[in-house]
């Protein structure tokens, strides 16, 4: 199994801030990494600089074991790293083929007299909204009339169809209801056996620990640990998440007040 994308000590500052420190993160083909971390963690930040948007002030990045730069998201998706953020970048009211080519449509003809292949893009939409479980009636439906999950799966099948190495989906269930988190975390195990590397963020354990291989905890820009899935079980994950010494520490602190609070008559 080939390594295919590699952090090694990343660290990123915002003036004073400090918004990661000293990050190392891997993920081979065919596997998934699970960010997790509450909000403030540094997830944000680590994929916006997978994803080209952010320069790290440290560190290296490898892909498929070159090292790497990225100048803009541009260069990350040349390089075949996609990132499918949380509001989509979907157009509610364009049709499902031109949501799935759109920025890259397909044309033919040559020159002045190419003009778009609708055809031809109503047929991949539609085949590969197929493949993944969605069965689109007509591909000039409106992505609003989808559904949240459906919509999550178009903007997936699109980065694979295009290319992708590396997956990253930035919170894809957490605006979802529970059949739509499945249709959702299906396709992530399905893009796993397609060899992809997937990079899933979330602060849901419950969503992350039955398609994970790997877990990154992270606590406001800090690593807490990478664990394979064999190492650590779904609760103990949780308890780390919520700050597990806190959370015994607010436990004591509450039955002591119990305690010394009077007995009512």
């Amino acid at each position: 199994m080939s390594k295919t994308i590699e952090l090694r000590n990343i660290s990123k500052f915002f003036g004073s801030v400090i918004a990661l420190k000293d990050i190392s993160i891997s993920v081979n083909s065919g596997e998934v990494l699970c960010l997790l971390g509450d909000n403030g963690a540094g997830k944000s930040t680590l994929i916006k600089t997978l994803a080209g948007v952010h320069q790290p002030n440290q560190g290296e990045m490898y892909l498929e074991g070159k090292k790497i730069f990225f100048n803009s998201p541009r260069d990350a998706l040349d390089c075949g790293i996609a990132t499918v953020y949380q509001d989509l970048a979907l157009v509610p009211l364009m049709s499902v083929t031109r949501n799935f080519f759109m920025g890259r449509e397909p044309v033919r003809g040559w020159g002045l007299f190419s003009c778009f292949d609708a055809n031809f893009a109503d047929r991949v939409a539609k085949e590969k909204m197929d493949e993944i479980g969605i069965k689109v009636r007509d591909p000039h439906q409106a992505v609003g009339t989808m559904s949240g999950g459906e919509r999550q799966c178009l903007a997936i099948a699109r980065a694979i169809y295009f290319g992708a190495k590396v997956l990253i989906l930035d919170e894809p269930t957490a605006a979802l209801g529970v059949k739509q988190s499945l249709m959702v975390l299906r396709f992530v195990a399905r893009a796993r056996t397609r060899g992809l590397a997937v990079i899933l963020i979330t602060h849901n354990v419950h969503h992350a620990f039955p398609v994970g291989d790997h877990f990154t905890l992270l606590n406001r820009g800090h690593s807490m640990g990478t664990y394979r899935k064999e190492e650590i079980d779904q609760n103990s994950l949780q308890t780390m998440m919520a700050g597990g010494k806190e959370l015994q520490d607010l436990e004591v602190t509450i039955q002591e007040e119990k305690e010394l609070q009077p007995a009512v008559p």
